[in-house]
């Protein structure tokens, strides 16, 4: 059974203490969907499905990190799977589970560091809206209002690897961002200022060429611009001379390859040229499904260092703008 639309009724949500809502899951209206990419997808997901342990993580490496257990969540929803009645319900609930059993009930902490607690609450903002679970909501509160502390305690009001990190960089800051529009999405209220200061250290570490920084606009590459411009995308600050340099920067650079994390690169190179230009981002979709045809194993997971879990959930999540699911993958 594939969800259309949140299937939250009014009363669980106000039972949960949350606003009255329901996520709009809209789905694609207009293109057929690859048939390529939908077979890629399928053998991904029964490969997920079929991996997970009882607890609802992953035996190999990184897959008990809640984090990735989040990617795998959202990898599930953003093909349309409904939490709650469809085939996969089992799977995406243990995750659920699981990422709220590793969550500190005193911080809301989410995991070891903020690479994790960042993917794990947005898997639960994603979910929210969308699963009758009664432990989502608060869970997802705590997650965000973490999210927010350690900004506001930062010098730089942005992020790093821990919550109390006195520095910053784009990946974590890029990845907070992200997740608070999700929250937004999902109805939890986040305060623009917070959105703001993330956004200005961004602009801080990007180069007059378009181009981001690790921690100073020197040394940009195509991964770190390309979460730059998507941060600026879901902001809807599309017109800014900043933003259209970095699109320039991600259009000359459509053959790169990240070496050392690929599918990280593949899943915010996807969403940083669909929301910015949609004839660029079909020409290095077309690419794209290609190359994710030629890497697949035969029992569908995709091979690298980080762990099948993490790369077949990255993998599909750089296919995901094909279905369009969920709310942050539409424009």
């Amino acid at each position: 059974m594939i969800i259309r639309r949140s299937i939250l009724c009014a009363s669980f949500a106000l039972s949960m203490g949350g606003p009255l809502f329901s996520q709009d899951l809209p789905g694609r209206k207009e293109d057929v969907i690859p048939q390529q990419v939908e077979l890629i997808y399928e053998r991904g997901l029964q490969y997920l499905a079929k991996s997970q342990n009882a607890r609802g993580h992953w035996d190999d490496g990184v897959g008990s990190e809640p984090g990735v257990v989040g990617l795998c969540v959202a990898a599930f929803l953003a093909h349309g799977e409904d939490p709650n009645n469809g085939p996969h319900a089992a799977v995406i609930r243990k995750a659920i589970d699981y990422i709220i059993s590793e969550q500190n009930d005193t911080n809301g902490y989410i995991g070891n560091n903020m690479y994790s607690h960042c993917f794990a609450t947005k898997a639960l903002a994603e979910s929210y809206g969308v699963i009758d679970h009664p432990d989502v909501a608060g869970a997802l509160k705590k997650a965000i209002a973490l999210i927010l502390s350690a900004q506001e305690r930062n010098k730089f009001k942005a992020w790093r690897y821990q919550p109390d990190s006195k520095d910053a960089d784009t990946t974590v800051t890029g990845g907070q961002l992200v997740t608070l529009f999700a929250a937004r999405n999902a109805g939890m209220e986040v305060p623009q200022k917070a959105i703001n200061d993330g956004l200005a250290y961004i602009a801080q570490c990007r180069g007059a060429d378009g181009s981001v920084g690790y921690t100073s606009p020197s040394g940009g590459k195509p991964t770190l611009t390309a979460i730059g411009s998507l941060c600026l995308s879901l902001a809807k600050e599309t017109d800014s001379k900043p933003y259209k340099a970095s699109l320039e920067f991600l259009k000359k650079n459509l053959d790169y390859r990240d070496r050392y994390y690929p599918f990280y690169y593949e899943y915010y190179m996807s969403q940083a040229l669909f929301h910015a230009d949609e004839d660029t981002w079909r020409e290095w979709n077309q690419r794209n499904i290609r190359y994710m045809a030629t890497l697949q194993g035969r029992d569908g997971s995709f091979p690298g260092n980080q762990g099948a879990s993490f790369n077949t959930a990255g993998a599909l999540l750089s296919l995901a703008l094909n279905y369009r699911y969920l709310p942050i993958y539409e424009k």
